[in-house]
């Protein structure tokens, strides 16, 4: 069986999942480019099932553009956001690529290109959507 394992910066808050991702996105969103402090975000998305946190959260929800929440997780004391929780995707937890102590896959596709930095491309190969990723 697969195990990730993810972690903040200081070590206190883990994210641990039994299974592989069930997708990877890039998304180039302004709210991830603040999130990250990068041009972009890469998310590995998880059945909510298969993950297990460790360690003190804190948490900051915010609207998307659709009007659906999302809620980011924090270590409590390094302030590093792990992962996040969609109310568009309530059976997944989206957790923060660059954390895991192992290579994941390449992302499957690129979102919110509408927002990306002038400098940013995408392999040939992945999907591009101008806004969030069409309906699965």
């Amino acid at each position: 069986m697969a195990q990730h394992r993810a972690a903040c910066q200081c070590g206190a808050l883990t994210v641990t999942a039994a299974a592989d991702p069930e997708f990877v996105v890039l998304c180039n969103c302004k709210a991830c480019q603040q999130r990250t402090g990068a041009p972009f975000g890469v998310g590995a998305y998880f059945a909510k099932d298969a993950v297990t946190v460790a360690g003190a959260v804190n948490t900051w929800t915010r609207s998307s553009d659709s009007g659906r929440a999302l809620t980011n997780h924090f270590c409590a004391a390094c302030g590093s956001n792990l992962y996040w929780t969609l109310e568009m995707r309530p059976g997944h937890m989206g957790v923060a690529v660059g954390a895991f102590d192992q290579p994941l896959p390449e992302p499957q596709r690129a979102i919110w290109a509408q927002e990306k930095l002038d400098w940013v491309t995408f392999p040939d190969h992945w999907p591009v959507y101008d806004t969030g990723s069409p309906p699965e």
